[in-house]
């Protein structure tokens, strides 16, 4: 089956995972698409579920085989990436993809598949708002929260690429809008 593509992207900490979880929890038919990551595993996550975590040889080596839809370095040696193994796996199964991607991962997947994909720009209400909820997560180091904002900043130009911007202010109100942007998408023929 080739199904459909939802792809919400946004700057670190803007929200896109609870956004994509809740999309999960509530319109059946849609699979999350896992990441390959050479990072190391937060202690929360789940190898397989959140991420593939990869050894950094391995990563390189799956680029120099052209193994994945798309690929960054995000930040200096920590590389992401959907693996084209992925988007396979999810349509043999009959359901459509979902990503939480970084925002040039995310424009790479959309020019890709084109109007078989919807890219959805998470955007925090304000980078002062960005810099908080980062800070509170209290998974940087001061130097890679200072490395997320500056990138947060440049990646917030990124949004006028993308099909629909979901402002995320407020969950309540950002959730149901989440929901309503997906089942329209998935509706189109």
């Amino acid at each position: 089956m080739s199904g459909k593509l939802i792809i919400i992207c946004a700057p670190s900490g803007a929200g896109k995972t609870t956004i994509v979880r809740h999309i999960l929890e509530n319109i059946p038919g849609i699979e999350f698409s896992v990441s390959a990551t050479n990072r190391k595993q937060r202690p929360n996550e789940v190898h397989g579920v959140d991420y593939y975590f990869i050894s950094t040889e391995e990563f390189t080596s799956k680029i120099a085989h052209d193994e994945f839809l798309e690929w960054e370095e995000v930040y200096p040696g920590t590389f992401y990436g959907t693996l084209k193994t992925e988007i396979d796996r999810i349509w043999n199964r009959g359901n459509h993809v979902i990503f939480d991607v970084d925002v040039e991962g995310g424009l790479n997947i959309k020019r890709h598949y084109g109007s078989r994909a919807m890219l959805v720009f998470v955007m925090p209400p304000s980078l002062e708002v960005l810099k908080e909820r980062l800070f509170n997560r209290a998974t940087e180091t001061e130097k890679s929260f200072h490395a997320r904002v500056a990138k947060a900043e440049r990646e917030m130009e990124y949004s006028k690429h993308a099909d629909q911007i979901l402002v995320n202010d407020l969950l309540v109100v950002t959730l149901p809008e989440a929901i309503v942007m997906a089942n329209t998408f998935l509706k189109q023929p």
